[in-house]
């Protein structure tokens, strides 16, 4: 079996399991480890033997968006700011991440095999969209849902408006809040939402029930739904999502750069106490006022409606 830096792989009979094992960034998707993913995915696709995959996320997280990370007194030029690219060369560095980056996430919906999401923590910015392009999601009731990159000038995916709704999409994609796994339930985004214990057991008796079904129907079903979507408009609003991307990305404005020299002197955790402190307490995250009250009326600790 390869070896992998990023990922850990474990085959189980007829399914594989795909797990981000970068804990200590929360999975932040490095193109490493999501080149990685891919090879796995890709190869697990090409075994008859195998009829599908999970994939979930080591530690806390699921995974918590793409890596933009950079460290206290760390001064490498960045799409983000800190640079001197040229308007046209800042576009063009975005158009081929964006472009690049939606093609590999929607290759989820060409492959044979059906990829279930297992969300077993945090699902933020690409975390959260390749929950929304997987064929099956389940979540722990411990899954938190956003894309707080909203917040420092990026982009959502039009795949969330696709599958919950315009009102939706608009009502998180404005404002990058999370939400917690009851939320993302209501909303459609997730199929089905279970105790934290028992997750994966659940996501692999899903995978075990799919491959006894024969691989032609399996295959060709899922064919059905992907490409009838893609062929009934769904590819057109998707090709306006890398471009509008880009033009998002490289919107640098003051704020933005304030951000990122914020994250250049002081590292990743100011940055995000900067760019999110203005938005808490999150209205539908899982510490949320909402919630508690909802966790003490299920304990008989009062009465939610006051």
């Amino acid at each position: 079996m390869t070896a992998y830096q990023n990922i850990v792989v474990d085959r189980r009979a007829s399914i594989v399991v795909v797990t981000f094992n970068r804990p200590a960034s929360m999975n932040a998707l490095s193109p490493e480890m999501e080149m990685e993913m891919w090879d796995a995915i890709s190869r697990a696709d090409a075994d008859p033997e195998i009829r599908a995959v999970v994939l979930t996320g080591a530690g806390s997280a699921f995974c918590s968006g793409y890596d933009i990370s950079r460290g206290p007194g760390d001064d490498r030029p960045s799409l983000l700011g800190g640079n001197d690219l040229s308007n046209a060369e800042l576009l063009k560095g975005w158009m081929n991440i964006d472009g690049g980056g939606l093609e590999r996430l929607m290759r989820i919906w060409h492959i044979s095999i059906p990829v279930i999401t297992a969300i077993n923590g945090w699902a933020m910015g690409a975390g959260f969209w390749y929950a929304l392009a997987s064929d099956i999601t389940l979540a722990s009731d411990k899954a938190v849902f956003a894309q707080p990159e909203v917040r420092h000038v990026s982009n959502t995916s039009f795949l969330f408006a696709a599958l919950a709704g315009w009102k939706a999409a608009h009502r998180f994609g404005l404002t990058g809040d999370h939400m917690d796994a009851a939320e993302a339930y209501r909303l459609g985004i997730v199929n089905e939402v279970v105790p934290h214990d028992e997750l994966m057991e659940r996501a692999c008796a899903l995978a075990e029930r799919i491959a006894l079904v024969p691989e032609p129907s399996v295959r060709l079903n899922k064919a059905v739904t992907c490409s009838g979507l893609l062929a009934a408009g769904l590819q057109a609003g998707l090709a306006l999502n890398a471009p509008l991307s880009a033009l998002a990305h490289a919107s640098n404005n003051d704020e933005r750069l304030h951000l990122w020299e914020t994250m250049r002197l002081k590292g990743m955790r100011a940055f995000v106490a900067q760019r999110d402190g203005p938005f808490r307490p999150e209205p539908f995250g899982p510490k949320s006022a909402r919630t508690s009250l909802a966790s003490a009326a299920e304990n008989g600790a009062g009465d939610a409606s006051k």
